[in-house]
């Protein structure tokens, strides 16, 4: 019985700092056993106890496991809150397990000042390649604005952004959409996203690793999906967006923004560019052979390289073939 099974997780004081801690933020499990001051295999212990009950859940990231707070269905949403301002009130009530939630409270503040310091540090060494890039295209500024107009005629609801990077978009329409997953497959860059991020409701936003040639999510999973710089990354574009159409609703959106067609052949060997820009022609029939019903896109031509943004909804009722 599910119910007997929560109350059995929770009939431990350890396991309830934990719940308290993915209240904030989600973690690996070497980041609770470091605020709880235990050893690994003994969190672990506690971890899978969690997760059996339907409390938390588990997600691997290299040689990492994450965990979070488990969130997918509404049941769990409402566990999750309801049990939350318990905690609150149980921290109140018992002075002692007060004390311990303050200290892991602190022990958790000195993980996120670390976050950031290893994101600073990783910015500084690639900042000389990143400041290159810009220089070449509209300013992030003008770019987020536009995008951000586009994206304004309805709700973004259940938001994917994938290739994630920084976090940066996701951390840009955090207050405007219901849930975000911040997806990216290099887990260098999930650190960074982790780092930007990590001031925001736990429960609002989810980083996680993947790739956009399969993504790890169920079909009519999300109401808009976004690739912001990413696309050109892909070998195969269609394949890419096929995949993405998957995912997204009937009369959901994508969005993406990417360079125009240009003929700058360095980026391919100094970015790992696949390729150089899209133009117009193109991106259309890659968005109606995917799926989707293409528009017009918005152009941004004061830079060296044009900033492209098309924005369009899933066709209803549509088949996707990988062109």
């Amino acid at each position: 019985m599910r119910t007997e099974t929560i109350f059995r997780a929770l009939a431990d004081p350890t396991r309830l700092r934990i719940m308290r801690l993915l209240g904030s933020m989600e973690l690996a499990v070497g980041e609770i056993a470091q605020v709880l001051g235990q050893s690994q295999p003994r969190v672990s212990r506690h971890v899978g106890i969690l997760c059996d009950a339907g409390l938390a859940e588990r997600r691997r990231e290299g040689s990492w496991i994450f965990l979070r707070a488990k969130s997918d269905d509404e049941d769990a949403s409402t566990i999750r809150a309801d049990l939350g301002r318990f905690l609150s009130r149980i921290e109140a009530f018992d002075s002692d397990f007060g004390e311990q939630c303050e200290s892991d409270r602190r022990r958790l503040a000195e993980i996120r000042a670390s976050r950031e310091a290893q994101a600073q540090e990783y910015f500084a060494d690639h900042a000389h390649d990143w400041d290159e890039l810009r220089r070449l295209h509209s300013s992030d500024e003008l770019v987020e604005a536009a995008l951000a107009e586009a994206l304004e005629e309805r709700a973004l609801g259940r938001l994917l952004d994938i290739g994630t990077g920084t976090g940066r978009m996701a951390e840009l329409f955090a207050d405007k959409a219901d849930h975000i997953v911040a997806l990216d497959k290099s887990l260098a860059m999930l650190r960074l996203a982790r780092a930007k991020l990590q001031h925001l409701p736990a429960a609002r936003v989810e980083v996680m690793q993947g790739d956009f040639a399969s993504l790890p999510f169920a079909p009519d999973s999300f109401d808009t999906v976004l690739f912001h710089q990413v696309l050109h990354f892909a070998t195969s574009p269609a394949a890419a967006l096929c995949e993405a159409a998957r995912v997204t609703r009937a009369g959901g959106r994508i969005a993406i923004v990417d360079f125009a067609a240009h003929q700058r052949e360095e980026l391919r060997e100094k970015h790992a560019h696949a390729r150089l820009g899209f133009a117009d022609g193109h991106m259309h029939e890659l968005l109606d052979d995917a799926g989707f019903e293409p528009r017009e896109p918005i152009s941004l031509d004061d830079g060296e390289i044009g900033v492209k943004i098309w924005v369009c909804n899933r066709r209803r009722g549509s088949e996707r073939t990988v062109g």
